[in-house]
């Protein structure tokens, strides 16, 4: 796993583009799969009656901890370790699947369906690994061992990449109902409504680490800018339902829904550039999805729908406050996923004992 693992990495940034298969699939399927072979060994370490639980020492390198890595004997700690490596690995796999391919003659292709909805079912699989971690793995660890974790294995990272997994997929369920013609206005808001719900729970878990540079606010600035980019969408489409009343009222509330959007909009721009400005850098990745329709219509839309209203009514009756978007429930859950039985060796060195 080790060796798969440097190999993954440096073909990762030696050549981006090009996608490392073997016999049996991508490089990624080959490391999630010894993994899930890994987890039943490791597992039997913290059976009851285990005298090997805190004797081995588990040494990870860390991406957000200021530590480059941490050792620890303590076999919870190798399991907590596999599942959050497992969840990073699906979402690079669906992040793979999302990248817009160009064409020949240097247009951006659009990314089709079939990807978009193997996209949801890896997120929803990553977020399930997490969702595992935080409710039956961290619990196993004391609170004296969890003080040792490093930061990308306390509860809010978890937490807040379980919910960006999540936000992910309803933004990828937006974009396609968008492209569909059935989807009805009421769809898409409730679409992006829970989006902003999603974004603003992990930004409220990411917001109680200490604030340090490096990989730590390079997170907390994806969130920022996701965030943004959900409340432009959700206030959109909150406006467009509001204008359709037809009462003075609902017309001015619509203009207020419109301009929070264009402002969240606005604000989601500075914040995808501060992102890529903040070391580690990275490039301004070309507009997809939701957000390649919507940062042409919100604009649009806004300035039309603003103007029609203010010639209609006077400028005094508008409404300065962005009306409260609709609370939905939210329908997406993270895979129930379960941890593995115990490899079958472990019940053979039982009966030899």
């Amino acid at each position: 796993m080790v060796n798969m693992a440097a190999q993954e990495a440096r073909r990762r940034f030696t050549k981006p583009r090009r996608i490392t298969t073997t016999r049996h699939g991508s490089a990624l399927s080959e490391l999630l799969r010894a993994l899930e072979d890994y987890l039943p060994v490791v597992l039997g370490l913290v059976k009851d009656g285990c005298q090997l639980r805190d004797k081995v020492r588990f040494v990870w390198i860390n991406q957000e901890d200021d530590a480059e890595e941490t050792a620890m004997t303590n076999a919870w700690y190798e399991v907590l370790s596999v599942l959050h490596l497992m969840a990073m690995l699906s979402l690079l796999q669906a992040n793979r699947l999302l990248l817009p391919k160009i064409s020949s003659e240097g247009y951006q292709l659009k990314i089709s369906e079939e990807n978009r909805k193997k996209s949801i079912d890896i997120l929803l699989k990553a977020a399930g690994y997490l969702d595992c971690a935080i409710r039956h793995v961290l619990p196993q660890i004391t609170q004296e061992h969890r003080k040792d974790l490093p930061l990308d294995l306390e509860e809010e990272v978890l937490r807040a990449l379980c919910l960006q997994a999540l936000g992910q997929c309803v933004d990828i369920q937006l974009g396609m109902a968008i492209d569909s013609p059935k989807a009805t206005l009421a769809v898409k808001r409730r679409l992006a409504c829970e989006m902003v719900n999603y974004w603003h729970q992990a930004q409220h878990n990411m917001a109680k680490l200490p604030c340090t540079d490096g990989w730590v606010k390079k997170h907390q600035l994806f969130i920022k800018w996701k965030y943004a980019e959900a409340k432009a969408a959700a206030y959109y489409y909150h406006g467009l339902i509001l204008d359709e009343g037809n009462t003075e009222k609902s017309h001015g509330v619509a203009i207020a829904a419109l301009q929070a959007s264009e402002e969240y909009l606005k604000e989601s721009k500075k914040a995808c550039e501060t992102f890529n400005s903040t070391p580690p850098t990275s490039r301004n990745p070309p507009l997809w999805g939701s957000m390649k329709y919507l940062s042409e219509k919100i604009p649009k839309d806004a300035s039309s729908k603003i103007r029609i209203n203010q010639d209609l009514y006077s400028e005094e009756r508008t409404f300065k406050t962005a009306p409260t978007l609709p609370d939905f429930a939210l329908a997406l859950k993270p895979d129930d996923y379960q941890l593995p039985p115990l490899d079958p060796l472990w019940n053979k060195e039982d009966h030899h004992h």
